[in-house]
């Protein structure tokens, strides 16, 4: 009994030029020309198993590429290529809070009566009751991201 192969995945002449263009660049992420290089061999009638076993990956991502390639025709090919948005995990600090930090961060020291150290701004925090807890760390990350020292 002969094996079934997948349907070649359908390819504009537009899209395959981009496919190509991205695949040659020098400066493309891997991710994503190895992404191209499937949906060019599956545009070719290649199945999933040679192209798996061309590309040195597994069948199951070929099979994750072809399918997300399928679904979405109206896409450009990067919107196609690109990663599924993750959700990640809630912000332990709402922008309000961040706010507040800043702003104590801006207060000149003897108005406060605190040395300027993160973990002396991270205990002042706390004792206002802008957080319940937060690590000197978490300052200094808020700093950078602010761009103040």
């Amino acid at each position: 009994m002969p094996l079934l192969c997948p349907a070649a995945v359908p390819v504009t002449d537009r899209e395959r030029q981009q496919l190509e263009s991205l695949e040659r660049q020098a400066t493309c992420p891997q991710q994503l020309a190895l992404r191209a290089r499937i949906i060019l061999l599956a545009s070719q009638g290649v199945g999933v198993r040679p192209t798996a076993d061309q590309l040195g990956i597994s069948r199951s991502t070929v099979q994750g590429w072809r399918r997300r390639w399928s679904e979405n025709p109206d896409a450009s090919v990067a919107e196609r290529l690109s990663d599924a948005p993750r959700s990640g995990t809630p912000a332990t600090f709402s922008p309000e809070q961040i706010c507040a930090i800043i702003a104590l961060v801006c207060e000149a020291p003897q108005d406060s009566g605190r040395a300027v150290t993160q973990r002396k701004i991270a205990d002042e925090a706390v004792k206002r009751g802008i957080v319940g807890s937060i690590s000197a760390r978490s300052i200094g990350r808020f700093l950078k991201e602010a761009e103040l020292r």
